[in-house]
């Protein structure tokens, strides 16, 4: 009997979802001037994506900064009236009035310019593109789907039984169909505070690093998490002997063998864990358990 460490684990199924991503869309019914992106290419903060026809927005621009001029122009002539007495206090709050009025057509012509043009809200890499210029899209149509994977969110479900054993900064290894080989590893960051009513369980998320950028949204991983570890008398498993619910270990003692009953508890690597029965030291029969009996002579 050998002392050995024994780690439980909580394995789970994950979904890698993106650090950051959202799907850009027409925000109006136009035609589109001008497509800023390649296919699957990196796109900064702010940089502009998609740019719509404007020629519109441009002439009520520049039609209300003229009667925004204009206004402006008249209530100046007012104001110098009213001052040498020749214009009421009516006339200027009118004239006030119509110029706020042109201020705000030259804002809403610029907001309408402005919703004309697409930009990034977020450092990403981009879709494929499957829309060109010159094309008329509608409010909502998809334009192209920026991602941020720099890093990945790993969301997979936890039964509520096992949710004492979690805690966020707990580290955590996942392994992608895509490279079995490679393990990838991240820390828990969260545990979702409600709980599915169906599956009595919680969804928990990690964060993986991902500079390579091997993971992708949508992967399926496993997860693996070292909940508790401990050091712990152990056997190899050809050593025990079941009967019904109880285990056997058979130990040699002054040249005879000696069946024991021990409780066991995890396996791992070929070693099952003794919780009760026998502690570190004592030889005991890993090979022909099916041979002996309690009491027979043995020898070795």
């Amino acid at each position: 009997v050998q002392s050995a460490r024994f780690v439980e684990r909580i394995d789970a199924v994950g979904t890698a979802r993106a650090n950051e991503q959202v799907t850009l869309t027409a925000p109006v019914t136009q035609r589109i001037v001008r497509l800023n992106f390649d296919d699957g290419a990196f796109v900064s903060r702010g940089q502009v994506i998609a740019v719509l026809e404007t020629a519109t927005q441009n002439a009520q621009l520049a039609q209300a900064q003229a009667r925004s001029r204009e206004a402006h122009q008249q209530l100046e002539r007012l104001e110098a009236l009213k001052a040498r007495g020749f214009a009421t206090r009516s006339a200027v709050d009118t004239q006030v009035a119509l110029a706020g009025q042109a201020n705000a057509q030259a804002a809403e012509a610029r907001a309408g310019i402005a919703d004309r043009v697409v930009r990034a809200p977020f450092g990403g890499w981009v879709s494929l593109r499957n829309i060109s210029a010159g094309a008329v899209v509608t409010a909502g149509t998809e334009i192209v789907t920026v991602s941020d994977v720099s890093r990945i969110k790993l969301d997979f479900p936890v039964p509520e039984t096992l949710l004492a054993q979690l805690k966020p900064g707990q580290p955590i290894v996942a392994v992608a169909a895509a490279y079995p080989d490679q393990p990838f590893r991240g820390t828990i960051d969260t545990v979702d505070p409600v709980l599915n009513p169906q599956t009595r369980a919680a969804t928990v998320r990690a964060v993986l690093a991902n500079g390579d950028r091997k993971l992708k949204p949508g992967m399926l991983l496993t997860v693996a998490i070292e909940a508790q570890a401990r050091t712990s008398p152990a056997v190899p498993e050809l050593a025990l002997v079941g009967e019904g619910e109880q285990s056997f270990v058979f130990t040699i003692e002054n040249g005879k063998a000696k069946r024991i009953p021990v409780r066991t508890g995890l396996r791992q690597n070929g070693m099952v864990e003794i919780v009760e029965g026998l502690r570190a030291g004592p030889r005991v029969v890993a090979e022909g358990v099916v041979k002996i009996a309690d009491g027979e002579t043995v020898r070795t």
